[in-house]
């Protein structure tokens, strides 16, 4: 079934990880061994970028820019367009081999394609509304407004757990914004990134667009670091860890450049007195294990009311006793694998140091072996009594842990749910129309997302996605997050017959 679907994608057991969107590059770097933490078969070779390959690309990039900046607007919208039916078509195959590369059940690697013709579906849209505002003049015969031009290269760093989507989110609307695209992806999904380049690489073709406005580079962190240092790539958007964040945005912002950070997330749902508790129950399980733990927005807290704490927490253990731990492309399974046995190391280090600051589990964790779980990779969900201010509980870990512990009054939740480094996403559970509004209000919740009566994890499109403090203030996908990608630009025309001055300023000769 796997050579099937790499049959499908085109992907070979040897690939080139340099390409300039129309154009496959002889990349001239390391060899990449992509494999697969389902079974731990190696599944294909990727060459990657060496840095003559990197500036390659960037030099074609740039010139490119020059071309595609100058096409309208609703014009790069139909290549969009064209873009989303082309994944539509391919939804399948990409989606099972998202879930086998990455680990993630099949349902989520679908979801994941979907959530990229989504962002399509929205940036066509967009290249039609990329609008400004006029403002009054003070003085007479004078019109001002703003418009929006597009900045030039967008660098993309996206992560292994959502290898398609967040690349999807950057440069459907980079590209209608009129921006060119460099994508590194994750190292250890590169071959969900080739398979994107080569879905759309027709669609470029068919439509003349100019080489290198859709370019891929894969590679490891040093060539991360490349991007963010070189002043040709005005934006970098990064998504990863908090400390790669930190790195990215030292670098850009010592060139004086632009980055959205979309980091880490240490996301927690409180569970009301007023909650119902059985629908409260399935955003938190799916919450906690979707993806095996490894989303930004996965749930890691469920800050409880001391009344509904006992009640609660065995409907969670009942819950968590059903799931079944698995292959991620049979659907009968709920939860796959970790990324690789390094992650599995962080998930013990995490249970360890539960147990040494006090903590207690409900659910026991633990490495699972036997025929099932050859690869090494296979955790069991877990779930841990503590307290907010452990150490452990303060850091992401990457892991289907889940932290429970107890709260009095409302505002001691709130304070609960804020109190870590981390604000991506974080919701409340109740039917108290009081508790939620406090809940959104500005002495509720201080993260990017924040929901009532559903989980944490997942999010529509439509809506900008993006955390505060150390998640890193980025804002991607809809809204007005397209601002991102351009630069604003004030406008003042005289029209008059006169050359009068601002703030009623007279320099008469």
């Amino acid at each position: 079934m796997v050579n099937d679907i790499l049959q499908q994608l085109n992907i070979k057991p040897e690939n080139s990880g340099v390409s300039t969107g129309t154009v496959w590059l002889e990349a001239t770097g390391d060899y990449l061994q992509a494999d697969s933490p389902v079974d731990g078969q190696v599944i294909s070779k990727v060459k990657t970028a060496s840095h003559k390959d990197y500036d390659t690309v960037i030099e074609k990039a740039t010139a490119a820019f020059k071309e595609w900046r100058l096409w309208p607007a609703p014009r790069r919208g139909e290549v969009v367009r064209q873009a989303g039916e082309a994944l539509r078509k391919n939804k399948e195959a990409l989606g099972r081999l998202v879930s086998y590369e990455m680990g993630k059940s099949l349902q989520e690697g679908y979801g994941e394609v979907q959530e990229m013709i989504d962002i399509c579906d929205f940036a066509v849209g967009l290249s039609r509304q990329l609008y400004g505002l006029t403002m009054h003049s003070e003085r007479p015969g004078h019109r001002m407004y703003e418009q929006w031009h597009p900045l030039g290269i967008t660098g993309i760093i996206s992560a292994f757990n959502f290898p398609v989507a967040v690349w999807s989110w950057n440069s459907m609307l980079a590209m209608v914004c009129g921006n060119v695209c460099v994508w590194k992806p994750s190292e250890k999904t590169p071959l969900s990134a080739i398979a994107c380049q080569l879905i759309i690489q027709d669609v470029l073709r068919a439509n003349n667009v100019p080489e290198g406005v859709c370019n891929l580079v894969t590679g490891g962190r040093e060539l991360g670091e490349w991007m963010a240092a070189d002043t040709r790539i005005p934006l970098v958007s990064a998504t990863g860890s908090t400390r790669m964040g930190k790195a990215v945005g030292a670098a850009v912002g010592t060139r004086l450049g632009r980055s959205l950070l979309e980091l880490g997330g240490n996301n927690a749902i409180i569970i009301s007195e007023n909650a119902d508790l059985d629908m409260s129950l399935i955003g938190c399980v799916f919450g906690a294990v979707g993806t095996a733990g490894q989303r930004c927005t996965s749930t890691r807290r469920l800050i409880i009311h001391e009344s509904v704490y006992e009640a609660f927490t065995q409907k969670l253990v009942k819950a968590y006793q059903q799931l079944r731990i698995g292959n991620p492309l049979d659907e009968n399974n709920h939860v796959g694998p970790l990324i690789d046995k390094a992650a599995v190391q962080l998930y013990q280090q995490a249970i360890t140091e539960v147990k040494a600051e006090g903590g207690s589990f409900l659910v026991e964790g633990g490495v699972l072996e036997g025929d099932n779980y050859t690869s090494g990779c296979y955790v069991k969900p877990c779930i841990a009594a503590v307290e907010n201010n452990f150490k452990i509980v303060q850091h992401e870990t990457f892991a289907p842990i889940l932290y429970v512990m107890k709260y009095k009054t409302l505002e001691e939740a709130i304070a609960m749910q804020n109190g870590v480094p981390q604000g991506l996403s974080s919701a409340i559970m109740t039917l108290n129309l009081r508790e939620a509004e406090l809940f959104l209000s500005q002495t509720g919740s201080d993260c990017g997302i924040a929901n009532v009566n559903i989980g944490t994890s997942g999010a529509e499109i439509g809506g900008a996605f993006g955390g505060e403090k150390e998640t890193g203030g980025g804002r991607e996908s809809g809204s007005d997050a397209w601002r991102a990608y351009m630069r604003r630009q004030t406008n003042t025309i005289n029209y008059s017959t006169h050359l009068p001055l601002a703030q009623g300023i007279k320099f008469d000769l």
